[in-house]
């Protein structure tokens, strides 16, 4: 086998990896970055539909309110490397980003590419090596790391950093495998499930019946068994074959909780209330009171919601408009303002954008990353139990995690640093 002596080796060239082995080697740190893949940054492509939403241009107090489980654990690496941080980073890096709605921060150039080309230009003057090996365990001795075993032979180090991500797409290479190297130096593994995942309903026939059908616009709300708001937005849904997907509905699922059961109302007109839809729908049906009851809903409802709408309401399709009883009416109405499917699941964690679950945090040093159980191990990114909700936060958690482990790593406190 061959073997490479270095500081500081990296598992895993995502968001976290690049950060923390570009910031370990700007520190002074000979730093080694280990992908299997066989380009960088493989699920930056895909995050952001393909733009990469890079954070969210909020304050570090904002972001931790948009992390669900374990936000305080977060707390000095948010403090340390703060949205407004990151983005002087990039833009440093000239990467220029916009601002758009809900704060969320893109590229100007509305490509995730621009993102990756800037972190691999940053890669390549702070003298970061880059190798492509897949990584199968890690090396230790006397309760402490000591390298990494790899399908290309051993690399020795004095810090490791684990950067391997969760298990959702794997197709990127999220394999969970940095789930079993962490177990193995003795780390707890809190069940990893997907978070900012699809959901499918009871109601999938309709929703198949509407499949690619995407809403805009629309206010949806989230209801547990007892009738409580888990969570409510406005924004956009996407019906499938299974059920629901699109950003509100990401969302909506990391708040829900396994012992719970859930409903989603959705409200095809937010902007009107229901005196002005109803005074909507009299309009509607004036101009077309001649018209079979089917043939009439075109200008409130995409066609292809209209069957699974006009079935909800109990009226029938052929019912002349003029004939349309106020009770009647008030059912459509009623479907209207609270179209509700009943959860009955989340998709596979395949299927997710990020993961709920991995490594426990009170096992690592919230301000350095650095494992409790072995020395001269560090973890960040997805590989942490941390996760949050759309908008930007998650590759905030990732830049900052990764930035505090390569601080460490590297040796140096943030006072000392760039």
């Amino acid at each position: 086998m061959n073997e490479w002596k270095t500081d500081v080796l990296v598992v895993g060239a995502g968001a976290a990896g690049m950060m923390a082995a570009g910031t370990a080697a700007e520190l002074g740190a000979r730093v080694v970055l280990l992908e299997h893949n066989d380009r960088l940054g493989k699920k930056l492509y895909i995050t952001g539909k393909g733009r990469c939403n890079v954070t969210n241009c909020c304050s570090p107090q904002e972001v931790l309110q948009n992390v669900p489980r374990n936000s305080r654990f977060l707390y000095s690496a948010m403090e340390a490397f703060p949205p407004e941080e990151v983005m002087a980073f990039f833009e440093g890096l000239g990467c220029r980003l916009k601002v758009e709605r809900g704060n969320r921060v893109f590229p100007e150039s509305d490509k995730a590419a621009s993102v990756i080309d800037a972190l691999r230009a940053y890669l390549k003057r702070t003298g970061v090596r880059v190798v492509t090996a897949h990584v199968q365990s890690l090396q230790t001795a006397d309760g402490a790391v000591t390298g990494v075993v790899t399908d290309q032979g051993t690399y020795e180090a004095r810090s490791v950093i684990l950067c391997t991500g969760g298990c959702s797409y794997p197709l990127t290479g999220s394999t969970g495998d940095g789930y079993d190297m962490a177990a193995a130096v003795g780390h707890t593994i809190v069940e990893p499930r997907g978070s900012l995942v699809p959901l499918e309903v009871a109601e999938a026939d309709e929703c198949r019946a509407m499949m690619g059908l995407s809403l805009r616009n629309v206010a949806v709300r989230m209801k547990n068994q007892k009738g409580k708001v888990a969570f409510e937005d406005f924004g956009e849904l996407l019906f499938t074959h299974f059920g629901v997907s699109g950003p509100t509905i990401l969302s909506a699922s990391a708040h829900r909780k396994e012992k719970d059961s859930y409903t989603i109302e959705i409200d095809l007109k937010p902007a009107l209330d229901e005196k002005k839809l109803d005074e909507r729908i009299l309009r509607d049906f004036e101009k077309y009171q001649n018209r079979d009851f089917e043939n009439a809903l075109g200008d409130l409802l995409p066609s292809s919601m209209i069957p699974v709408v006009v079935a909800r309401t109990g009226i029938h399709p052929a019912e002349k408009v003029h004939s349309v009883t106020k009770q009647q009416r008030r059912a459509l109405l009623e479907t209207m303002k609270r179209f509700t499917l009943t959860v009955t699941g989340a998709r596979p964690v395949k299927e997710a954008i990020v993961t709920a679950g991995g490594v426990k945090v009170s096992e690592v040093d919230p301000k350095t990353m650095a494992s409790k159980k072995c020395s001269g191990l560090y973890l960040a990114g997805e590989l942490l139990d941390v996760d949050a909700y759309t908008g930007g936060f998650n590759l905030q958690i990732a830049w900052a995690t990764g930035r505090a482990a390569g601080r460490a790593a590297a040796g140096t406190s943030k006072e000392d640093t760039i």
